[in-house]
């Protein structure tokens, strides 16, 4: 799995865990629920690291945990 999948699923674990979904998540970042859709669709190859921390901060966590998951500590480094 890429990381970009892995942001993805990690928005989605995220999300469910906190019964929200993603137009009130991006309602509570301030970002375009386009922004979101692009990232969980094929759209968006590169989600920003900018955009994460506004979903980390709507979510109330930081961009440390959000990342601090087992998939993400296992992931290999991608090289183009």
């Amino acid at each position: 799995m890429n990381t970009k999948e892995l942001v993805k699923q990690r928005i989605i674990s995220l999300c469910t865990e906190r019964q929200t979904n993603i137009n009130d998540l991006s309602n509570s970042a301030g970002i375009p629920p386009t922004t979101i859709y692009s990232i969980m669709g094929s759209k968006s190859k590169n989600p920003g690291i900018v955009t994460i921390k506004y979903i980390c901060d709507a979510l109330g966590i930081s961009l440390f945990e959000f990342f601090d998951t087992e998939e993400f500590r296992s992931k290999k480094q991608e090289m183009k």
